[in-house]
């Protein structure tokens, strides 16, 4: 029998994480995050390294490309392409001259706000459609998320 005692204290201490409803809400909020209109038409490729850029700085193409888990060719095209739109630039390797190093410029820097804030408006838009406990409760477990981010790149890290 189903009784609201149950449902507040169940909610108020849960033992264990349903993980399969877990996965499934993130990758429903990941799709919604795809759909949202982003300025700059960036492949999700080319967003994804544009991002690793303001988020770790400047990185040899090599660790670029462990990071986005591509092939070197394949980051090459990547950079090539974020270079041609001025978002990225070259630059000598301080500690190797010989090897360069990836900048994101300030075109870069500004398109990434830009589609971080379209994401974010987004997602405002959609809480405003959830009562105040729900908003709430999603306040609150904010920064358990980000530790949970964070836990998840330190067991699968960014090459």
């Amino acid at each position: 029998m189903h009784d609201e005692r149950d449902e507040a204290a169940g909610a108020a201490a849960p033992t264990t994480v349903d993980t399969a409803r877990l996965g499934t809400a993130i990758d429903r909020i990941v799709r919604m995050h795809r759909r949202t209109e982003l300025p700059g038409a960036l492949s999700p490729a080319r967003a994804s390294t544009l991002y690793t850029l303001v988020e770790r700085g400047p990185q040899r193409l090599g660790a670029l490309a462990a990071g986005e888990r591509v092939s070197q060719p394949a980051m090459t095209q990547i950079v090539q392409a974020l270079e041609a739109d001025g978002l990225v630039e070259r630059a000598p390797d301080p500690v190797d001259g010989r090897a360069t190093r990836i900048t994101i410029t300030a075109a870069g820097r500004a398109l990434s706000g830009e589609r971080i804030a379209a994401r974010a408006a987004t997602i405002a838009a959609v809480l405003t459609t959830l009562d105040a406990d729900d908003a709430g409760a999603i306040a609150r477990a904010l920064p358990a998320l980000e530790r949970l981010a964070d836990a998840a790149d330190a067991v699968h890290p960014p090459r």
